[in-house]
């Protein structure tokens, strides 16, 4: 990859010069052509699309359309019509758990480092129709443990969800063996996408799960945008979770019909404009290739963890092998705060990373950690980048102590 020219699409670089983006997994920064997609639409259309009979709406709902294509072809599944467009990753996570048909005593089994938005709806089903939850702890180094997994298992288990790749410590769970063995005891799988779709070739034919879910944002695409990917089979049993204009194909003051898969499941107007920037987002993801991508993330991860190995009292959260993070690193540093660790090395050397718990809660409570400095990698870093947070990290840490 040419790094060089890749940062040339992307205004953050010439608007900040200097900045050095090291917050990924919280959100991506966007190249210039994503803007221009979205530019286009408010330009030359600004018109609903599938509501009006004029040429502007028909040509807004073909140029969705294709998106929801580019989608599909993106993750490779087997049809458009399995392509749900949503706000985020929570709101498809959401839509399923709210819609699945989940009764008193199914049990949803989940992992320990679960994002909140994989978390909290279960604890509310829990309480609110009697679901149970399962959890399965990880390995002492954070990787998936198999062995938990299977005795987690028991004839109550009717939905796997879980993250797919962790935006705590970068793991991720052998899916492909998960979904299989799920299917084999009669459960569903559910993956929680939003930290592997920018970073990994994802084919949900291939892992046979039923569903998945990612977001935009986090891979060039404009915010507010997200994806729910469900076998159709399994989307056409679901009970629509928002219902209103567009997803109905007629009603009466007392009636309804409810329109195919996936409109049904996509109420009120949509954020044409952010749609087609992420038809933007994924056309410029393939023309670099998503394993391009991940191979220059795991060197500098690499490289980075060469580097911090020799800063004392740091202590990386997660396997120590850096090839199993992808482009995450999260740490703590002992007796220094991690939120001012990160307000340092932004208001000192213009470096943004994230702290704090990174909406993984219950892990951090579980293991008594009061939080940590997460650095997230992406296309259009550098091995420089690195090095100077590594000697803007030392410093920072000298004075804090």
């Amino acid at each position: 990859m040419n790094i060089n020219k890749i940062r040339n699409d992307f205004p953050f670089f010439t608007k900040n010069k200097g900045y050095i983006y090291f917050d990924n997994a919280c959100q991506s920064l966007r190249p210039q052509s994503v803007m221009d997609s979205m530019n286009y639409y408010y330009t030359n259309l600004s018109a609903c699309g599938g509501r009006s009979m004029h040429a502007l709406s028909a040509q807004t709902t073909k140029l969705f359309e294709k998106v929801r294509e580019k989608v599909a072809k993106f993750i490779n599944a087997k049809s458009p019509h399995e392509i749900i467009f949503t706000r985020n990753t929570t709101e498809s996570i959401n839509l399923v758990a709210r819609s699945i048909g989940l009764e008193k005593g199914d049990v949803v089994l989940t992992t320990d480092k679960e994002h909140n938005s994989n978390l909290v709806i279960w604890q509310l089903l829990e309480k609110q129709i009697g679901i149970k939850r399962k959890i399965v702890h990880s390995n002492d180094d954070g990787t998936f443990s198999f062995e938990n997994y299977k005795e987690a298992f028991d004839e109550n288990v009717k939905l796997v969800s879980m993250v797919f790749t962790s935006n705590l410590d970068g793991v991720t769970i052998p899916a492909k063996e998960i979904v299989s063995h799920a299917h084999k005891k009669n459960a569903l799988v559910m993956l929680d996408g939003a930290q592997t779709a920018p970073h990994t070739k994802i084919n949900v034919s291939d892992l046979d799960v039923d569903f998945l879910a990612f977001s935009g944002h986090k891979m060039l695409g404009p915010t507010g945008t997200g994806i729910l990917y469900g076998k159709r089979k399994l989307l056409e049993k679901l009970n629509p979770f928002l219902v209103g204009g567009d997803t109905v194909s007629k009603t009466t003051y007392s009636s309804h019909e409810f329109l195919d898969v996936p409109e049904r499941f996509e109420a009120g107007l949509q954020d044409y404009a952010g749609i087609l920037g992420l038809g933007a987002a994924i056309d410029y993801l393939l023309g670099i290739s998503i394993k391009n991508i991940y191979d220059h993330e795991i060197k500098l991860t690499t490289y980075l963890q060469s580097k911090i190995d020799n800063i004392s009292n740091l202590h990386v959260i997660g396997p120590k092998d850096p090839k199993l993070r992808g482009g995450i690193t999260s740490f703590y540093v002992d007796n220094v705060d991690h939120h001012k660790i990160a307000l340092t090395l932004d208001s000192m050397n213009k470096i943004a990373v994230r702290s704090g718990q990174h909406c993984v809660h219950s892990w951090f409570d579980a293991n008594k950690i009061k939080g940590s400095v997460r650095v997230s990698f992406y296309l259009y870093n550098t091995f420089e980048e690195v090095d100077s947070f590594i000697n803007s990290l030392k410093k920072v840490i000298n004075v804090l102590l």
